[in-house]
């Protein structure tokens, strides 16, 4: 039955591989349990109806990636998209979380919509390449300042804006620790770095009686606080629609850089380097994005941490089927995620800053009026405390310096329109 639903005997696997690859993925990106209920909490979200939205989002989304698409990448709530909805719609912006899920699931619906059409490939390939860089090095680095903020390490200075830490408190301590922890092992090609590094650090502070045990297992908490929450007429608001453009955009170019990055690893794509069933994986993940806004939680997408998966056997669909399993069972793991401190987690966003920033190496930086657009796009989301606005000052700034320096063939009318349209935003619209 397994073999004529996924067709492992046609993808050269077995099910011992998949269950193993899956596993292997589970590790990878497990550490999510724990660090998106630390991020939405802030919003004022009840954090152990994040946890089980959480997993359950990324059950779902895992499922019908499996089922939909056949294709081992598994889903969950997107990191960097979790940090724009908290610290930019609800915490800079003002407002309501569930106003923001709102938003998440309009950008679902048009994501969807997108993928029914066949007019993500029109947007996709309207942006440059370059630009798409500094759009995830300035997530990346959104996600720096968040996590250093959060651990300790940078604090507020009225003369200087920002400014260094008590560096002799356990936090910085801990957090800086569990970094090195997760790069070491990252290195060493060690299975689960993150999640081992956020464990050792929790483990470690328990035993330093920093922080109390709350147990490893127990009934799932209540969903309730968050379920069916979302405030979508509130998310029609005028002032929002860059802010469902950023979840839809961010979650765009996210799923399709990791789908073609997995896939390509699995050798799932075709001698042009197109996936046959891309369309397939973009309904499911779509739908994946619309479920997690019901149930309380940013936006589910596509995780790169699969490569993992991939890279111990994963060639099918039944690899994300296991991804959806381990995540249901974690249901019952809530008191362990409770237990878990900030500064535990501040690594994980670290590091995970460390993987989107490095595809500045790409940039041709002799190139001024490419690197300045990129430069400004990468630098503008964390200093305005906001995604939206980096990619906003980044399309704008593209747009007109290829305009007057005469590179015409560099823009093109998606790149004109929607640079337009982020003027008016920011000029005549609420920030």
């Amino acid at each position: 039955m397994l073999d004529k639903l996924f067709q492992l005997k046609a993808h050269n696997t077995t099910v011992r591989t998949e269950v193993i690859a899956g596993l292997t993925t589970f590790l990878a990106m497990a550490y999510i349990l724990f660090v998106n209920p630390s991020i939405l909490s802030a919003t004022g979200m009840d954090k152990g109806s994040v946890f089980v939205a959480t997993c359950l989002a990324a059950a779902i989304g895992s499922l019908l990636m499996g089922l939909i698409a056949n294709y081992p990448i598994a889903l969950a709530p997107g990191m960097g998209l979790n940090a724009f909805f908290t610290y930019t719609v609800v915490l800079h912006m003002g407002y309501s979380w569930q106003i923001a899920l709102g938003a998440v699931f309009l950008s679902a619906v048009l994501f969807f919509a997108l993928s029914i059409f066949k007019i993500r490939e029109w947007i996709i390939a309207s942006i440059p390449l370059p630009l798409r860089a500094g759009i995830a090095a300035g997530i990346g680095l959104f996600l720096a300042l968040i996590a250093l903020e959060g651990a300790g390490v940078v604090v507020d200075n009225p003369a200087t804006l920002v400014g260094m830490g008590d560096l002799t408190k356990p936090g910085p301590l801990m957090a800086i620790l569990g970094f090195l922890i997760i790069v070491v092992l990252e290195a060493r090609r060690v299975t689960g770095a993150v999640l081992i590094g956020i464990l050792a650090i929790t483990i470690l502070s328990m035993l330093l009686g920093l922080t109390p045990f709350a147990g490893v297992f127990s009934a799932p908490p209540s969903l309730a606080p968050t379920f069916l929450q979302l405030d979508i007429k509130g998310a029609l608001n005028v002032g929002l629609v860059s802010v469902v453009f950023a979840f839809l955009f961010v979650d765009v170019f996210d799923n399709t850089g990791t789908l073609l990055g997995v896939t390509k690893r699995a050798g799932l794509a075709d001698e042009q380097g197109n996936l046959p069933k891309m369309g397939r994986a973009l309904v499911a993940d779509s739908a994946a994005a619309l479920f997690g806004s019901l149930l309380g939680t940013s936006t589910t997408t596509s995780y790169v941490e699969s490569a993992a998966g991939v890279s111990a056997g994963g060639r099918t669909g039944l690899t994300a089927v296991v991804v959806a399993i381990l995540f249901l069972l974690s249901l019952f793991f809530s008191p362990l995620a409770s237990s878990v401190p900030a500064y535990a987690t501040a690594p994980a966003l670290l590091f995970v800053a460390v993987l989107m920033t490095s595809g500045l190496a790409e940039i041709d930086w002799k190139d001024i009026t490419t690197a300045a657009p990129v430069t400004v796009t990468a630098l503008t989301m964390p200093l305005t405390y906001s995604i939206a606005n980096g990619i906003a000052f980044g399309f704008i700034t593209w747009t007109v310096v290829k305009l007057l320096t005469g590179r015409l063939k560099e823009i093109n009318i998606a790149l004109v329109i929607l640079s337009l349209l982020f003027v008016i935003k920011l000029g005549w619209l609420s920030a």
